[in-house]
């Protein structure tokens, strides 16, 4: 059975490093990232589109950050804490084996107050 985490495994290793050709590589061409900011956080009011865009939002995210994976509502996820301990941001993605086609990623403090009670 193939492993789900495989292409997030790759995208925490190139996030962590900050090698944007290595993020554009796990990404598909038309990829959609979704941002949850809830309107207290800074974040995208639109989906972010594109590979190279939706590289440079991870980037700028995650700078700083400490990644790890897990299983978001059943799905493979990301989390990525402050250097406190505190969640920052949890990551859903969805695609084939090899590429992401999609990222939801919800930044919003109120929704994240409750996955750090988890975490």
């Amino acid at each position: 059975m193939p492993d789900p985490f495989h292409p997030l495994s790759h995208l925490l290793g190139a996030c962590s490093s900050a090698d944007l050709a290595a993020i554009e590589s796990l990404l598909t061409a038309d990829v959609v990232a979704v941002c949850d900011g809830g309107g207290r956080v800074s974040a995208p009011d639109e989906p972010v589109r594109g590979a190279a865009e939706v590289a440079m939002l991870l980037l700028g995210l995650f700078a700083g950050t400490r990644l790890m994976l897990a299983t978001v509502n059943g799905l493979p996820g990301m989390v990525a804490h402050r250097a406190d301990g505190t969640p920052l941001a949890v990551l859903v993605a969805t695609g084939s084996p090899v590429e992401i086609s999609t990222l939801w990623i919800v930044l919003n403090p109120d929704k994240l107050h409750r996955w750090a009670l988890y975490s």
